[in-house]
């Protein structure tokens, strides 16, 4: 990596969180191969300017324990079958960055073993010095847990600069954006102002997780070509959400 393409990253470990949503098509089902190419591409390209990048995967694309247990599961096994799928979408993710020539380590909170590794964090630490996208699937391993949760969890785990969270719409808002066009999104705020406002960016405890430990999170649109390289870049795209205007790299 050149100096100059150095000097253009403000964040370089980084925490991206994706839900499984970003991996389905129109169908609304399942893993789409043009949403894994687009994915691919976007974190082909940062990861050649020498960013670590870490992810963290969902399962709505398969499964929501929280929606699915009102009818048919309890919510401990529904929330398990969403691990097990979270693990499903890791592999898609691999193989298809794979196919970008990136090397790629894929850990579960989960042991299956010969499928994936069981998460480490020392080994995941030095897979992302060696220049890796580690993947984390099975969530933290436990039910009832949100990934927005394992995101946050892992993003501290591996000193990450900045979480990125992966959504369908171009930031935070005060309302649904999708029923009201009219709403103008938030360019930045603080954790203290997510919590007051009750605003559905990430559950509880992953904000709380990010506030305690001063990390910086941006919401923006995965959609947007270029999007997480404008981020790393530090440039304004989405929603920056950190402590009082300060973070870690103040």
């Amino acid at each position: 990596m050149s100096d100059e393409k150095s000097q253009q990253l403000v964040y370089k470990r980084v925490l991206l969180k994706l839900s499984g949503e970003a991996l389905q098509g129109d169908e609304g089902f399942g893993i789409a191969s043009e949403k894994l190419a687009q994915i691919s591409i976007e974190i082909a390209r940062i990861t050649q300017l020498g960013v670590k990048v870490a992810l963290v995967i969902g399962a709505g694309n398969f499964i929501r324990g929280a929606n699915f247990c009102r009818s048919a599961l309890d919510r401990v096994t529904a929330d398990q079958i969403g691990m097990l799928a979270t693990i499903m979408n890791g592999l898609a993710l691999r193989d298809a960055l794979d196919r970008k020539s990136v090397e790629v380590q894929v850990m579960s909170a989960l042991a299956v073993p010969g499928m994936v590794d069981f998460y480490n964090r020392y080994h995941a630490l030095e897979a992302l010095d060696r220049g890796k996208v580690v993947i984390f699937t099975g969530g933290t391993g436990n039910p009832l847990v949100t990934t927005d949760s394992a995101a946050a969890l892992r993003g501290i785990e591996i000193n990450a600069d900045l979480v990125i969270k992966a959504t369908k719409v171009d930031g935070v808002f005060p309302m649904d954006p999708v029923k009201n066009p009219q709403a103008e999104y938030y360019s930045t705020l603080t954790y203290d102002q997510v919590i007051e406002r009750r605003l559905g960016v990430m559950d509880l405890n992953a904000i709380l997780l990010c506030q305690e430990h001063r990390l910086p999170l941006r919401i923006l649109n995965m959609n947007k070509p270029g999007a997480l390289l404008q981020a790393v870049r530090g440039e304004a795209i989405g929603t920056l959400i950190q402590q009082n205007g300060v973070t870690k790299h103040a």
